[in-house]
């Protein structure tokens, strides 16, 4: 028996949608004002789902405290209150929150092995979200 569980975290990052191989003025047509040279911020919501049998001993997926270490040391410690464009995850990338999903679903596939992390939900804005699940690159 698989189960799915979701985790919800929050941190805040700043960003400039910037690519340099684009002229300033194609970067404002494509960006438009998350072009801003100062850059912006946001207060992500990250939902983590990880899924596996429920243990018998313990009849749960995982331990949460093991899960939330992780995202903590891994994820939050490390993107909380930071500009995305200085981090070196994005050295060659620019920091868009979908890359920034996929980054993160990259670090926890890396650093979070109790079972398996299926995907992440990235929300940027009450607007906007961004889910990633590396399943969906498999299956193509």
């Amino acid at each position: 028996m698989k189960v799915d569980l979701t985790r919800r975290y929050k941190f805040c990052a700043s960003h400039r949608l910037h690519n340099p191989a684009f002229s300033d003025g194609h970067n404002r047509q494509v960006y438009g004002k998350c072009n801003n040279p100062h850059g912006h911020g946001h207060n992500y919501v990250l939902w983590v789902t990880v899924s596996g049998p429920v243990d018998q001993r313990t009849g749960m997926v995982c331990n949460l405290a093991d899960l939330d270490d992780c995202v903590q040391q891994e994820v939050i410690e490390r993107f909380d209150h930071q500009n995305l464009n200085l981090m070196p995850e994005f050295a060659e990338l620019v920091p868009t929150s979908e890359n920034l999903a996929v980054c993160i679903d990259g670090i926890l596939q890396r650093n979070f092995c109790c079972v398996a992390v299926e995907r992440v939900r990235l929300e940027e804005t009450a607007s906007n979200s961004f889910e990633y699940a590396q399943r969906d690159e498999l299956a193509r």
